[in-house]
């Protein structure tokens, strides 16, 4: 059941980057194809090959994904760090348990489980600095946080941890009609 659980979390994961990179009008078939090697607990590891197709369309191909590294890489750290804290609080309110995870493990993890759930969100922190990095630069000042900061609203108000929803925004390219993230501008209301 743990790795079913996990195979859904991929494949929303990938479905949603798909819809990331159509709504900047680059191809995401190749994204879409990959969906279907998704095996149960995906042993193949197709999240890892479909990044390696994700980052440079969606960053440039002279991104290198490096959690250690300063500019657009520390912009997705806090970002990342934002939808983390926002999924644990979601993960602790259904009453679940947030350091047993379906995928990632560690005993030293608190968050085994909202780092689990978190993955088909991570692009609404991609999106959102990617556009911080075009309109202002790539430092993590206190606009950038702020914006950041927004993506709680996104995870609270307009994304359920439900596969309806998860499969929902990854077709629309928004989060819903009444102005959620815009995918194509890298807004957060």
């Amino acid at each position: 059941m743990m790795k079913q659980a996990w195979k859904k979390v991929v494949v929303a994961k990938i479905e949603m980057q798909a819809a990331a990179l159509l709504s900047l009008g680059k191809a995401a078939a190749p994204l879409r194809m990959m969906i279907r090697s998704v095996t149960s607990g995906d042993t193949t590891n197709i999240e890892a090959q479909a990044a390696r197709y994700y980052w440079p369309h969606m960053m440039g191909p002279e991104f290198r994904r490096d959690a250690g590294a300063g500019g657009l890489n520390a912009l997705l750290n806090y970002g990342y760090t934002v939808l983390r804290a926002a999924t644990a609080r979601a993960v602790v309110a259904a009453g679940l348990h947030p350091s047993i995870g379906l995928h990632h493990s560690n005993r030293c993890n608190a968050f085994a489980l909202a780092d689990d759930l978190m993955e088909p969100f991570r692009l609404l922190a991609d999106c959102a600095a990617r556009r911080i990095a075009q309109d202002r630069g790539d430092a993590v000042d206190f606009d950038a946080k702020l914006v950041l900061a927004r993506l709680t609203r996104i995870i609270h108000e307009k994304a359920r941890l439900h596969d309806t929803a998860v499969f929902g925004v990854a077709e629309t390219g928004k989060t819903d009609s009444s102005g959620g993230l815009d995918l194509a501008k890298g807004t957060v209301p």
